[in-house]
């Protein structure tokens, strides 16, 4: 009896302890986030090594999320305003007398991109040169002879003066990384002043008209660096003219302009993510 005894007490212990060492056991509570034993495991020498620690995965987690940085709006990748400036060329003929004549001078204009594919301008330019008028009954806009007699003939010389200034859009196409090509669509006021010498010797006649002024074009932008460009580009310049001796008339001219091309760029707006990088 004895004996059973001592035997059902040793089953009772080993399955005791073979419960508590068990894999399925359920954790307590208290320990249920408690990270990892670390307890170094006994070598064959007698010596522990060190058992690697594990970092919990609520941190990781942490980590991870905090590595990621913050997605920033860029700023858009074109120009603000752009100021061109530069010389320009116009082949016309103001006086509708059938001679054409090569008049130089200057461009000026200034946009606002309001968009990536538009931008509002307003365009100035002025012109000077000579033009020719044939001498005799057909020497409008000036009036005929006793009225005015031209000092030269089969032509006489007018000293011409134009400028127009106009209004309206442009429409880059910024594709490249250099060129940027565009096209523009532009109304506005014209006008032309014509000098001409007569007789007597040390006289003159001037005439003087305006009117509407369209104009129409392309052009394109080489990129030297964010702040400036070269620009080349030509235009069909329309000009309508009132002069008392022809009336209203249009005459239909070319503009050629060459010159620089100013930009103001836009600033990346610097965010709480940008200062706390800083700062580290």
């Amino acid at each position: 009896m004895r004996k059973c005894l001592g035997v059902l007490a040793s089953v009772a212990v080993l399955w005791a302890v073979s419960w508590a060492q068990a894999p399925g056991q359920a954790p307590r509570s208290d320990a249920a986030q408690a990270p990892p034993s670390t307890t170094p495991a006994p070598t064959t020498d007698g010596t522990q090594t060190a058992a690697p620690s594990q970092a919990p995965a609520s941190s990781q987690t942490t980590q991870e999320s905090s590595s990621i940085p913050n997605p920033v709006k860029a700023a858009p990748k074109y120009p603000l305003t752009e100021l061109f400036l530069g010389y320009s060329l116009a082949q016309a003929g103001f006086f509708n007398a059938g001679h054409w004549a090569q008049l130089s001078g200057w461009n000026a204009s200034f946009s606002v991109n309001m968009a990536k594919w538009l931008g509002l301008v307003i365009d100035g330019s002025q012109f000077f040169g000579t033009s020719k008028i044939t001498t005799g009954a057909a020497q409008a806009p000036f009036p005929d002879c006793p009225t005015f007699c031209p000092l030269t003939s089969p032509t006489f010389n007018v000293d011409t003066r134009e400028y127009n200034i106009v209004f309206g859009a442009q429409f880059p196409y910024r594709k490249y990384a250099r060129w940027t090509p565009f096209g523009e669509v532009l109304f506005g006021h014209d006008g032309v002043r014509g000098i001409a010498s007569a007789l007597p010797p040390g006289g003159y006649t001037a005439e003087v008209s305006s009117g509407l002024a369209l104009l129409g074009g392309a052009g394109a932008d080489y990129k030297v660096n964010d702040r400036f460009a070269v620009r080349i580009k030509a235009d069909y310049l329309q000009s309508r003219t009132s002069f008392a001796a022809i009336g209203k008339a249009k005459q239909d001219n070319l503009r050629v302009s060459v010159g620089v091309v100013l930009r103001s760029i836009r600033k990346k707006r610097r965010t709480l993510e940008d200062e706390t990088g800083l700062e580290q």
